[in-house]
């Protein structure tokens, strides 16, 4: 997975499709942060997450911006460089784990990421553990993807072998297939006051070509290895036939994505008296 994301790290959310961008955007969002709070950002990727949290906890706060690819990171350190938020730490995750102290964060939170844990349940353990009370966390994964999407990605299921067929990532199955089953690794975890929020986004491409880019700058990549060079002109021109099917009156081909945002706290210590404090208020909503 490192050597994957290591490999896709320059073209990573760089073909100019709307994806990661506004499903980070609206995670951040959800997690109301605060001027001054301390944020894990974990799997930060090229940093949809990182900049707007930054922005939102602005110089007095923290961002700490981790991910198993050494390249990614680097990209999120210069970037952050280039905006001047020094607020912005940057850090590789190693096998001794994401190096960051425990009860040390206001705020945990994770995009697209927790869905590749060999072990779900052990990771978000370790990512309750860098919380202090009443701390928050929140996480993005796939809910169901348009027909139209999951059409195209069966395209390459003949030529996968069985270790990448794990339909986790696609919310086909596992604890990732419901609400209820992520909302209960959280609870697992940890966590209270876990909700779900969601949220279908409208992903524009312009034709195939754009579409063949932004597959191959994401883990994607990983599928076109096992599609022997003779086969994948072939390939792209049936992607092509299903794409066309969803090109709309304004010219573009849409397809939707639907996100789940996944959000719990940690408990904080319980006031003396009858009536215990109400956790959901952290939220403001």
């Amino acid at each position: 997975m490192t050597r994957l994301f290591d490999e896709i790290a320059e073209d990573y959310d760089q073909s100019g499709v709307a994806f990661f961008a506004p499903i980070a955007e609206g995670l951040v969002d959800l997690m109301d942060l605060a001027p001054g709070e301390r944020v894990v950002d974990v799997g930060c990727g090229r940093g949809a997450v990182t900049f707007p949290a930054a922005r939102a906890v602005g110089p007095t706060g923290s961002v700490t911006a981790v991910d198993i690819s050494p390249t990614m990171v680097e990209h999120t350190r210069q970037r952050a460089a280039e905006l001047g938020y020094a607020q912005v730490n940057t850090a590789v995750v190693t096998g001794d784990g994401i190096g960051v102290p425990d009860e040390s964060a206001d705020v945990v939170t994770s995009s697209l990421v927790l869905f590749f844990a060999p072990d779900p349940g052990a990771e978000l353990r370790s990512w309750m553990r860098l919380l202090v009370p009443g701390g928050r966390i929140g996480i993005a994964t796939f809910g169901a993807a348009d027909p139209t999407w999951g059409r195209v990605d069966d395209l390459f299921r003949p030529y996968l072998p069985a270790e990448l067929l794990d339909a986790r990532t696609t919310g086909a199955s596992g604890p990732f297939a419901t609400d209820e089953g992520v909302e209960a690794l959280l609870t697992g975890s940890g966590a209270t006051a876990v909700r779900t929020v969601r949220h279908s986004l409208h992903v524009h491409f312009r034709d195939a070509a754009q579409w063949r880019r932004f597959s191959m700058s994401t883990g994607q990549r990983a599928f076109w290895r096992f599609v022997p060079e003779e086969s994948r002109g072939a390939l792209y021109d049936q992607a092509t036939q299903v794409l066309e099917e969803a090109r709309t009156d304004n010219g573009d081909i849409v397809l939707l994505q639907d996100v789940r945002y996944t959000l719990g706290a940690v408990a904080s210590p319980q006031p003396a008296g009858p009536e215990p404090a109400d956790l959901r208020s952290m939220w403001g909503r």
